[in-house]
């Protein structure tokens, strides 16, 4: 278990340039965390380069971009993108002639999904296939980029790569209970894990979410040495989660999300980066707070600790800027409802007794149970309601506010060189979106 390293002052190291280049080490498909970062990268006047996960053909076989493809890829990136599929995970290799782990589990249903067993020889050779094949494509990416960065420059590499859950007809139906259940509908995450096909997504996720920074560091292994003989410095950087400290009363706790089943990859990943600092490279895994995305949007009640970013930013000197954020959370509820009663719902919410119980750092990340699901997943549903437009959500707004702050401190902190794993919790975002935003 890391122990809990956060980020208390707001970083202004200034090691890159025009001439340094940016390596993104995932695929930009929407607005996310990393869109700070490339923000970061163009204002510092830095080369933008990027890879792509490929796309499969209508038989699973991984491919290349296709010249439409890959321009618009380069278009929406704003940089060269190195067309050499990356994509990461095993679910869909296999040995030649041999089943891939996705085909092995097409015969899994809701019913008997908890009773169904793999075959682990099986699997492990597709995870060895998947492993060959993943490391294989590094090395001819990183040949590519290699070529791009002149000697004596700077690197920035940004790791974004996670995920890693097979595409499995029943998983839908079994994640909607899981994560959105409660009452009849709910279903323990302990089941899950103690499956085979739990096991198997644990392991894809490790692949996806941790090993593939590995595989970065390594891959890049020689443009490192090139790089720094001449003179120049190497960054790599990686988004995690492990909870987040905010506003509870008026004192910053460290509070979490549960289930989150990927957890335990996003420990593995700082696990990489605190080897690899012990190895002097400058690896950073910085573990951002909770936001709204397409894909965490299957979490019902991850979204409950932004609220508490509101209070951070006047507890931090937002002023005039604070207020308008308060304001243009209003503007999104119902008549009647103010954000001063969204809040007083999410403090009654940590502080029940229930909540409290899963604030408990050692033993991350806590399975859900059935009285975590009511209150949790009724709160979100309830402060849902108050809102005028389903789809115009105050947490829309606040994760738009996480991802500016958190940008800066990324990009500036891996060029200060801090140290392995770091949280981004509220007080500091908020301090750093203060700071950009400063009374006029």
């Amino acid at each position: 278990m890391t122990e809990l390293t956060s980020l208390r002052h707001i970083p202004h190291a200034n090691l890159f340039r025009k001439g340094d280049v940016f390596v993104l080490f995932g695929e930009l498909f929407g607005r996310g965390y990393v869109n700070g970062l490339i923000d970061q990268a163009r204002a510092a006047g830095m080369t933008i380069v990027g890879i792509t996960v490929g796309r499969r053909d209508d038989n699973g076989t991984l491919r290349a971009l296709t010249a439409e493809e890959h321009a618009e890829a380069e278009e929406k990136l704003g940089g060269r993108i190195i067309n050499v599929p990356l994509m990461a995970g095993f679910d869909m290799d296999a040995p030649e002639g041999e089943q891939n782990p996705t085909e092995l589990l097409s015969g899994i249903t809701l019913k008997s999904w908890q009773e169904d067993k793999l075959d682990w020889a099986k699997i492990e050779a597709c995870r060895a296939a998947g492993i060959k094949r993943f490391t294989g494509s590094v090395e001819k990416a990183m040949a590519e980029i290699d070529k791009l960065i002149p000697d004596g420059a700077n690197a920035f590499f940004a790791h974004t790569m996670a995920g890693g859950i097979p595409k499995v007809k029943a998983f839908l139906a079994i994640a909607n209970r899981i994560y959105k259940g409660r009452g009849e509908r709910f279903m323990s995450s302990r089941a899950l894990l103690d499956s085979d096909l739990g096991k198997l997504i644990l392991m894809n996720f490790d692949e996806v979410t941790a090993n593939t920074l590995q595989h970065l560091i390594n891959g890049s292994a020689k443009i490192r040495a090139r790089l720094e003989s001449a003179g120049g410095q190497v960054r790599y950087t990686a988004y995690g989660y492990h909870g987040t400290e905010i506003l509870i009363g008026d004192e910053y706790q460290w509070q979490t999300y549960t289930n989150y089943t990927q957890g335990y990859a996003k420990m593995r990943l700082e696990s990489v980066a605190e080897a690899a600092w012990k190895d002097g490279v400058a690896a950073t895994v910085f573990n951002c707070p909770e936001i709204r995305t397409n894909s965490s949007d299957i979490f019902v009640g991850v979204e409950l600790s932004l609220f508490p970013l509101l209070k951070a930013l006047k507890k931090e000197g937002g002023g005039k800027w604070a207020d308008e954020q308060w304001k243009v959370c209003d503007s999104l509820l119902e008549e009647g409802t103010s954000v001063d009663d969204i809040l007083d719902t999410i403090e009654k919410y940590n502080n029940d007794a229930t909540s409290a119980e899963f604030r408990n750092f050692p033993a991350w990340p806590m399975d859900n149970t059935p009285a975590l699901a009511d209150v949790m997943i009724g709160t979100s549903e309830e402060i849902t309601k108050l809102h005028k437009d389903k789809k115009e959500l105050i947490t829309d707004h606040l994760s738009s506010l996480v991802l500016e702050g958190a940008g800066p401190l990324m990009f500036h902190g891996a060029a200060e060189k801090i140290g392995p794993v770091l949280w981004l919790n509220h007080d500091i975002i908020a301090k750093q979106l203060t700071a950009l935003h400063p009374e006029k």
